[in-house]
């Protein structure tokens, strides 16, 4: 599976040791974040800009978007047409917004997540397969209201 990944600031850290724990297990990984930890003209809008055009070019399957919270990059992602992402700070939670929702973008916190934890939980999401979902339901309530 190919996967776009991307976070900026203070989750630069955090995004490069889940990158290399995806390389690590054979993902294919798309690096749509800062690339170097002192850019401070990188704005996590531009991130989360980056991995939502990965997925809805058919490029990547699902993304990964970081920062300090997982608030702030949840909330610019939810606001791209055929981006459905929720901010996770459990394997549970990252397992089950693809199998029962079919999100395809997981957002998490660098303050909020420890490194190993956050590796787990990006695996657990890209491992989740859908079984059905509310996906549908949610486009009905899109095109009536939102985006």
């Amino acid at each position: 599976m190919k996967v776009a990944i991307g976070g900026q600031g203070s989750a630069f850290l955090l995004k490069e040791k889940v990158k290399e724990y995806l390389l690590e297990k054979g993902y294919e990984v798309c690096d749509m974040g800062q690339t170097e930890q002192e850019d401070s003209q990188f704005f996590f809008v531009d991130t989360v800009e980056g991995v939502a055009g990965k997925i809805k070019s058919g490029e990547c399957e699902r993304g990964i978007v970081m920062c300090g919270s997982g608030a702030g990059v949840s909330l610019v992602a939810n606001k791209i047409k055929g981006i459905y992402c929720v901010p996770c700070e459990s394997i549970f939670t990252a397992e089950r917004i693809h199998a029962f929702n079919q999100v395809n973008m997981m957002a998490m916190g660098a303050m909020v997540v420890t490194p190993g934890k956050a590796c787990e939980m990006a695996e657990a999401f890209l491992k989740s397969t859908c079984n059905g979902g509310a996906l549908e339901h949610i486009k009905k309530v899109e095109e009536a209201y939102f985006k």
